[in-house]
């Protein structure tokens, strides 16, 4: 399914940092729903969770663009953002760079209101989310604004220097 960022990411050089700030994503999404219900993917088993996805994330990233994900979080974790954390094994797998920074940590840092992608450090891509995490409006708003580009990395990489690599991160 093509959506912008699929599109951004195939066209893209150097970049993509993706940024998400809620602590909660499409409730009734039905992989979240069996996690609910005790279901856990086995790294080992490599069959069972790859997914078209992380095809494009590999293929991305084989490209040489550095992928980097970074989760701002409460902290303790609502159900939502730890089936995320359970399943971040899939991300990395496929050659993203996660963190995660917990609020607590980013006192002091101006960050967006918006989740969102800035690919090649041109290119916004805006998330639109209801208050309960489910798409809204234009879902996707690409943006070719360099300022606002600027902005976002900025925030990004700011924070990004505060938060805490996957493989080191224990939730709180």
């Amino acid at each position: 399914m093509a959506t912008p960022v699929r599109e951004a990411l195939a066209k893209a050089q150097r970049s993509a940092l993706h940024l998400e700030l809620r602590d909660g994503y499409m409730r009734d999404d039905p992989e979240f729903i069996r996690w609910q219900q005790g279901h856990r993917y086995d790294p080992a088993d490599r069959d069972a969770w790859w997914r078209p996805w992380l095809d494009v994330v590999a293929g991305t990233t084989r490209r040489g663009v550095a992928m980097r994900r970074l989760r701002v979080v409460s902290e303790p974790l609502s159900d939502y953002v730890r089936y995320e954390y359970d399943g971040t094994f899939t991300n990395v797998a496929a050659g993203e760079n996660v963190r995660w920074l917990p609020r607590s940590r980013a006192r002091g840092l101006l960050l967006p209101v918006l989740d969102g992608w800035v690919v090649d450090e041109e290119t916004v891509i805006l998330h639109h989310f209801s208050g309960d995490g489910q798409w809204v409006g234009p879902r996707m708003e690409v943006v070719h604004d360099p300022e606002l580009a600027t902005q976002y990395v900025t925030a990004y990489d700011a924070a990004w220097g505060r938060a805490i690599p996957h493989a080191e991160y224990r939730p709180g």
